[in-house]
């Protein structure tokens, strides 16, 4: 087996260990945490000229203050649309609009949600982590049947070390995110 094989290996290794940090914190902002942010809204789809449309491509997302987001259509004729979205995206807020703007007042947690929020922030953590762990499986699997196929031995250790590394590296992310997300989510 050539260098440049392994080197690939290396990389397709190290490419699904960073997929799968972006995806923890990708789903992280998901969590919410007490705290208005436009993030929470990705992911809403809003019928326009119909057409499922991202939110934030038919209205200004904005935040007033720490508990309130504010969604300005482009054009008024969004609104209703814009609230039966998000009654149907069901993120536990009741959209109110004044005929102008639509607005979400997030609610504060109570101590058994915030809870249950560090539980799934975990539980995200966990998954990735169990992506970590597969690109490292898999990593390895090619590198010792490399060795067999002839690739120099004490370089296929010194490559499997690497391996181990990249992995400590990306889990010790996962576990500095998802404590970062848990201080947040407890702080009142």
């Amino acid at each position: 087996m050539q260098q440049e094989e392994i080197d690939m290996i290396m990389e397709e290794a190290q490419e699904m260990m960073d997929k799968s940090i972006d995806h923890l914190s990708k789903e992280l902002l998901q969590v919410r945490t007490g705290k208005a942010s436009p993030a929470m809204l990705r992911g809403i789809m809003v019928p326009y000229y119909g057409n499922p449309t991202p939110l934030n491509q038919v209205a200004n997302v904005t935040t007033s203050d720490s508990r309130t987001l504010v969604i300005k259509p482009w054009e008024g004729n969004m609104i209703p649309a814009i609230e039966k979205a998000i009654m149907e995206a069901n993120i536990g807020i009741t959209p109110q609009n004044d005929g102008e703007v639509v607005r979400l007042n997030i609610p504060m947690l109570t101590e058994e949600r915030r809870k249950e929020l560090v539980k799934r922030a975990k539980s995200l953590g966990e998954d990735s982590k169990v992506g970590v762990r597969s690109a490292r499986r898999d990593a390895m699997d090619m590198l010792k049947q490399a060795v067999k196929d002839g690739y120099p031995e004490d370089m296929g250790k010194k490559r499997e070390k690497e391996v181990q590394d990249m992995t400590d590296s990306h889990v010790k992310k996962i576990d500095d995110m998802i404590s970062a997300k848990e201080k947040d989510i407890m702080t009142v």
